[in-house]
């Protein structure tokens, strides 16, 4: 359930309901925004619809939520949210770039590529510490040494970093590090890492699951959402599907599917659904004009000799040439949209 309060309600009424609300052994998620106050109600649905909330002075207008994604969903937050680490933001007429190889493995590595990619206008650097392999003697990542060297590089060019966390053990580690918590594929149902990364109050990348629909994807964030932060950017990454022509299946329709049911920002990864680079621009392309907030692309300098993902990366000059590409494409589907702080 929705509670809308009046411009004109007193924080003292705001503090009414919401403590009516808590009476109720239910809880209250506040959003204060310019002309009105809403506030979300979660719990027994019982006890949600026999409580007169329109009785409470203040109150304008109760509003029942039937998705089960209530914090996720456009009713709680009617305006889109902005998620937004350094100087990067994501949603609300921004476009966020995030960029970088699969996996940290040398310090001259990522300094070339940090340095690449930062030039190419990217917002966000990204790398991975902590691998998840199909096969268990596969590289697994550097662990803190790869934590150490991606945040050395972000700070040196001045980008805000992302990383994947595999298991609530690594959480207090890696946010000594990264700026942004990416939860990968693998884990998007994983609800006690969920559970965990929403408590640390960090930003999170939340990507889909390889047999996931959007709903499933909405309630994964709500695990977050739910304890809090409200800091969550979904990743659209492909599904499986039956034609090996690709990694994966883009569902590029994803992007506006999720923007009619939900105010949180989505970003894209073609590199991840197609694992082809001669594939990769036009579908970051499609996805920016499908109405996305922003892009994340495997970037590598030499592919090749890459310890893990190389051959679905760009190279360094290719991201750049996309890069521009995809502000040009953002600014003309988003001419009319005017940017929110």
């Amino acid at each position: 359930m929705i509670i809308i309060l009046g411009a004109q309600a007193t924080d003292q009424q705001v503090d009414d309901v919401i403590e009516r609300i808590e009476s109720l052994g239910l809880q209250a998620h506040l959003s204060r925004g310019t002309y009105r106050t809403v506030i979300g109600v979660i719990g027994d649905e019982d006890k949600i619809s026999a409580a007169p909330f329109e009785a409470i002075p203040g109150v304008v207008q109760v509003v029942p939520v039937l998705p089960p994604f209530k914090l996720a969903s456009s009713e709680a937050h009617p305006k889109p949210s902005i998620v937004a680490t350094g100087n990067a933001k994501f949603g609300g007429g921004h476009l966020g770039l995030i960029a970088g190889p699969c996996a940290v493995e040398t310090e001259a590595q990522m300094d070339a590529i940090g340095r690449a990619v930062s030039e190419a206008g990217a917002s966000v650097l990204r790398g991975g510490a902590f691998k998840p392999r199909t096969s268990p003697y596969a590289f697994q990542g550097l662990a803190e040494e790869g934590l150490k060297i991606l945040a050395d590089t972000g700070k040196k060019y001045g980008m805000p970093v992302v990383t994947e966390v595999l298991d609530p053990r690594h959480i207090e580690l890696i946010d000594r590090y990264a700026d942004m918590f990416q939860i990968g594929a693998r884990n998007m149902q994983n609800f006690v890492l969920l559970t965990e990364v929403g408590r640390a109050q960090k930003p999170v990348l939340l990507k889909r699951g390889m047999s996931a629909t959007v709903k499933d994807l909405l309630m994964s964030a709500e695990y977050i959402l739910s304890q809090g932060n409200p800091h969550v950017i979904l990743c659209e990454r492909g599904v499986k599907g039956f034609d090996s022509l690709t990694r994966n299946l883009f569902d590029v329709a994803a992007v506006p599917a999720i923007k009619s049911m939900s105010h949180l920002p989505v970003v894209v990864d073609p590199s991840h659904a197609t694992g082809r680079p001669d594939f990769i621009p036009a579908c970051a392309l499609a996805g920016v004009a499908a109405g996305a907030d922003g892009v994340h692309i495997e970037v590598h300098n030499a592919p090749a000799e890459a310890l893990s993902d190389g051959p679905q990366a760009l190279l360094p000059e290719q991201y750049a040439q996309l890069a521009d590409q995809l502000r040009e494409m953002f600014e003309l589907v988003n001419k009319n949209t005017p940017k929110t702080l």
